[in-house]
């Protein structure tokens, strides 16, 4: 699924778009995204670590769920994308203050001034509520100020809980990648 800046622009930018600063907080109307370091996921550890979030898909499944907190430490350091072309962030509730999830910027093709938002995942009792949107927004508000004028969001094919949530916020489904990546449980 993707969207698009502006998809009626006539006019050429040349100047490559730029992800936001690797220390830079980004702050939308309930939520705040903190660049995920090793103490942000521990902090997220007993947020993320339940079956109902691996079941969708996040992390290759349920057969990735990792079973203590340690672990998921451990687990999450290798699987969260990084790099020059990624920001990764701690989704924190500003109201409690809480770490309830992560989000990421990644795969940045700064020639074709693309990048993806994926590696989502949120505790199950902020699920359906203005947490995502609000994350999202602010994402997109990062990276079209940024310069990047196309937004794609990736997803596992069996999570139609966040597909309806992608499609509330405008984007429009154009392929489905097949054999793409082989989830924990050996599926593709």
């Amino acid at each position: 699924m993707r969207t698009d800046h502006n998809s009626e622009r006539s006019t050429v930018t040349t100047t490559p778009p730029t992800l936001p600063a690797p220390d830079a907080v980004l702050t939308g109307t309930h939520i705040r995204l903190e660049p995920l370091t090793r103490e942000g996921i521990a902090e997220l550890a007993p947020a993320l670590r339940h079956a109902e979030v691996f079941a969708g898909g996040f992390g290759g499944g349920a057969a990735a769920l990792p079973d203590t907190d340690d672990a998921f430490v451990q687990w999450y350091t290798n699987y969260s994308p990084s790099g020059e072309s990624a920001r990764a962030y701690l989704v924190r509730d500003t109201a409690t203050g809480d770490a309830i999830g992560t989000t990421s910027l990644y795969g940045a093709n700064f020639s074709r001034f693309s990048i993806i938002i994926g590696y989502t995942a949120y505790t199950p009792r902020v699920w359906g509520t203005t947490v995502n949107p609000d994350a999202k927004h602010t994402l997109l508000e990062a990276a079209f100020s940024g310069g990047f004028h196309r937004v794609a969001f990736e997803l596992d094919a069996r999570n139609e809980r966040s597909a309806a949530a992608v499609t509330k916020l405008g984007a429009v489904r154009e392929a489905k990648l097949r054999e793409d990546r082989l989830r924990a449980d050996g599926t593709w």
